[in-house]
């Protein structure tokens, strides 16, 4: 019994020791983007993306927790607006404020509380083309070494990817009206 229990602490250690060396090779930063096409100006799609009064419409995470506690403050749109939000422990606690709001390019800085501490940048990018404007949608951020573990089992692009083309799909459905 004694020498099952050793081997299995010796296997747990080996095992524990792989994760964190993977976890080491990580890169320090991540960055996760997406876009779509749609048949709207940039002006509009900019101005739903700067208030974000507008965000609970198209916003992937509004869907998840509909009792989420919402808070605005701040400029009312644009530069300066600022959105906090306390939530079930999918969408965790945090905010977003708006530092750049333009015709072409959105960008907020987004800061998360729970469920854990994280310092992203946002940046939202509209390019015309045509009648239709490309939107890309682009967040950047550090990667701490908790990030790293996890990216060991899942990485940033496949945990938030998804909910960046559903995002741009809503985005895109409300702009065309």
């Amino acid at each position: 019994m004694k020498k099952a229990l050793k081997v299995v602490l010796i296997a747990l250690a080996v095992a524990v020791a792989a994760v964190l060396g993977l976890a080491a090779t990580k890169p320090d930063s991540f960055s996760v983007q997406r876009s779509a096409s749609m048949k709207a100006p940039p002006e509009k799609i900019a101005a739903v993306l700067s208030d974000f009064r507008a965000w609970e419409a198209w916003s992937p995470w509004e869907k998840v927790d509909p009792k989420m506690k919402r808070s605005f403050s701040g400029e009312p749109r644009g530069k300066g607006a600022k959105y906090a939000w306390a939530g079930n422990s999918e969408v965790g606690e945090g905010s977003m404020t708006i530092t750049e709001a333009q015709a072409t390019r959105v960008a907020l800085d987004l800061d998360f509380v729970k469920p854990f501490e994280g310092h992203n940048k946002v940046v939202f990018t509209l390019a015309p083309k045509g009648e239709a404007t490309e939107v890309t949608w682009n967040m950047t951020g550090p990667s701490p070494y908790i990030t790293k573990v996890i990216q060991v089992f899942c990485d940033m692009d496949g945990m938030i990817g998804q909910q960046f083309e559903s995002g741009l799909a809503s985005l895109k459905a409300i702009t065309e009206k």
